[in-house]
């Protein structure tokens, strides 16, 4: 079973705790915070996050925020750490593919319940190609 952490802020906080049920059938996952929608800042969860992905070839991340752009900015920060934005299948797809994606970063104001879990399950389920991927992945 594939291992995941998960963490939002205070504006994520409402879809991530809709998703978590849906995503615990298929996965094991972990919830970093935060317990509430109290106002936190992104950065400090996306950060706490990055490090444990960064350390793992074998885990993967969920970052929810109001839009899914500052948890994608401040989690690529940390080395090793491929934070992709998604807002649709192809993008999701070719994250994963030619990018190697270890992180899905979404934007509650912007995706449904619906979209997010299919959005989840494709990135999870998709396989990094590798070949002259790779070797431009080495370069960032």
């Amino acid at each position: 079973m594939k291992k995941l952490l998960i963490a939002s802020d205070h504006a994520g906080f409402k879809l991530k705790k809709q998703l978590i049920p849906l995503i615990k059938k298929k996965f094991f996952l972990n919830d970093l915070g935060p317990a509430n929608d109290n106002s936190v800042d992104y950065p400090d969860l996306a950060l706490k996050l990055a490090k444990k992905v960064s350390k793992s070839r074998s885990l993967f991340g969920i970052l929810i925020c109001g839009s899914g752009m500052g948890m994608a900015m401040a989690a690529n920060k940390v080395k090793n750490v491929r934070a992709a934005l998604c807002y649709s299948t192809k993008n999701t797809k070719l994250s994963r593919l030619h990018n190697n994606a270890n992180i899905i970063t979404l934007g509650s104001r912007l995706t449904s319940k619906k979209k997010a879990i299919q959005l989840i399950n494709l990135f999870l389920s998709t396989k990094f190609e590798g070949g002259r991927h790779l070797r431009r992945i080495k370069k960032i």
